[in-house]
């Protein structure tokens, strides 16, 4: 079982999550189709530590960045996708 910690309802079972794909920055929806067949089909699978995309399904629905161990499925840091929601998650715990 992960636990996942959420920044805005706390510790979670992953059973309220789901995963969404690599966090990673795609490419401008103008290039050239190339680039887009690349990025959607041509990805690697990494292992040890890499940075997914989750979202709390069950819970507040927020977007999640999870800094992950692939092989062990250690979780080393977790914050929310948007910068001005994980501020806002600080600001509340301060």
């Amino acid at each position: 079982m992960l636990l996942i910690n959420c920044p805005f309802c706390g510790p979670r079972d992953h059973s309220e999550f789901t995963y969404v794909d690599v966090a990673m920055t795609y490419p401008a929806l103008d290039a050239p189709e190339k680039e887009w067949f690349e990025a959607v089909f041509l990805r690697e699978n990494p292992k040890g530590r890499v940075f997914e995309l989750w979202q709390h399904t069950l819970g507040c629905r927020s977007l999640l960045i999870l800094e992950r161990d692939t092989l062990t499925h250690e979780i080393f840091s977790v914050r929310m996708a948007h910068p001005g929601m994980q501020a806002a998650c600080e600001e509340n715990v301060a």
